[in-house]
């Protein structure tokens, strides 16, 4: 049956890999049903039925991305998009949670029109072979940030914006032992080298970080304060049309960096482009929508899914573990959340640095491809957001196309992208 459904041998795979894959990828995003419910109960929201509404979002997209599309990503409610939601929009605008909601069922449901309609497709294949690159390498930079952060190895300076933190910390030393551990484990060709990694670092922090066991299984909270809570037509009012814009464009360049990224390090690029794109793009659109309705802020594709392409995922089997995964963790929630961040972040510096070789694909000796390229995967990290990134790599090209006499050169999607970013930029600014 998981032949038939996923194509295991024309991928290369078996249900074994797939299998540890998943737990991979599953135990380097689960934080998330920890981090999504505390941000969002800052916008007022009751942060235990927002658990339930997170972990059936991650659930319900993984299993489309999965069954649907047949690639190994999973997807759950986005680091960003959630902050963007509770502290922009309703701790800065004064807007209502429940509209809130109802402005990211909006926009889900703009992506399943375009999706439908081949137009994000159409998007997407534009993506000049420069920034499709940059992209990648982008999101390398950005998960080592990520990962470094997590352990405890960089932290945040008023003086100069991040510094060395307490490498005395035994979360940051673990993380260290842990990251040569999966490093040499790879380079002996050790199977799963990464959930290995990640295993003993979790066993360890029980001896020596102070980590303690929670128990394994627990009732389900209520989701009803939260399911079907969203307001559309108060999101529908003219006042909210920015709003619904932003979450738009974030969830649009969030999401399609984040599916080219993954895919082209799992090799799925056929000449540079994704040949089930489409359908990936409507797994993505539709748990927008049924997260929006369950509760949750906007799901997107995570990046963290790089990890269980490492550890050798090709197919769509990889996605319904990491569904499974989170549907078990409603019941078992103590017991997914015993691994410690600093656990999982070797494996995201691993999978982060094996990114960054795509550098070498970059042609440098043309400047006007290279220096846009540059610029998107720089600003990626230092923006800490992977549309600003694609932004600025999108208006650098066009604007460097234009200034050297050669604007043939970008096709018209890039003109049309670089506009309304700059637009978007230009209206922020005033």
């Amino acid at each position: 049956m998981a032949e038939k459904l996923f194509g295991l041998k024309e991928a290369g795979t078996n249900v074994r890999t797939e299998v540890v894959a998943g737990v991979t990828t599953f135990l380097t995003m689960a934080y998330i049903i920890f981090v999504n419910p505390t941000i969002l109960a800052e916008a007022g929201m009751p942060k235990d039925s927002v658990f339930v509404a997170t972990c059936l979002a991650a659930a319900l997209g993984t299993a489309i991305m999965g069954l649907y599309a047949n690639y190994p990503i999973g997807m759950a409610p986005g680091m960003g998009l959630n902050a963007y939601f509770a502290y922009a929009v309703v701790g800065g605008m004064g807007v209502p949670w429940p509209v809130a909601l109802g402005a990211v069922f909006i926009s889900g449901c703009l992506f399943v029109l375009v999706s439908v309609f081949g137009l994000r497709e159409m998007i997407v294949n534009g993506i000049p072979r420069s920034l499709r690159t940059a992209i990648t390498v982008g999101l390398g930079l950005f998960l080592a940030l990520i990962a470094l952060k997590s352990a405890g190895i960089v932290a945040a300076n008023p003086q100069t914006m991040v510094a060395v933190g307490d490498l005395h910390q035994p979360g940051a030393i673990l993380a260290i032992v842990g990251f040569l551990l999966v490093v040499t484990l790879d380079r002996l060709k050790v199977r799963g080298a990464i959930l290995i990694g990640i295993v003993v670092v979790t066993v360890l922090s029980f001896f020596f970080a102070g980590n303690t066991f929670q128990g394994v299984v627990s009732t389900p909270p209520s989701l009803l304060p939260t399911l079907g809570k969203l307001e559309i037509g108060a999101a529908m009012a003219t006042g909210i049309v920015n709003i619904v814009l932003v979450f738009f464009l974030v969830e649009l360049f969030d999401a399609t960096g984040t599916l080219m990224g993954v895919a082209s390090r799992a090799g799925l690029l056929v000449e540079g482009k994704m040949e089930r794109l489409n359908r990936a793009l409507l797994a993505d659109s539709t748990a927008i929508v049924a997260g929006a309705a369950l509760g949750t802020s906007s799901t997107t594709a995570y990046v963290e899914s790089a990890a269980g392409v490492q550890a050798g995922g090709r197919t769509g089997l990889t996605a319904l573990v990491v569904a499974l995964l989170f549907l078990a963790c409603l019941f078992i929630a103590p017991l997914a959340g015993v691994v410690p961040a600093y656990a999982t972040a070797p494996a995201l510096l691993f999978v982060a640095c094996l990114m960054l070789r795509d550098l070498a694909d970059v042609e440098w000796g043309e400047t006007t491809e290279s220096i846009p390229a540059a610029v998107t995967a720089l600003m990626i990290p230092f923006t800490y957001s992977i549309a600003h990134g694609i932004a600025f790599g999108f208006i650098t090209y066009a604007a460097l196309k234009l200034l050297t006499g050669r604007p043939r050169e970008a096709k018209p999607i890039v003109w049309i992208i670089a506009a309304v970013f700059l637009a978007k930029y230009v209206y922020l600014a005033v």
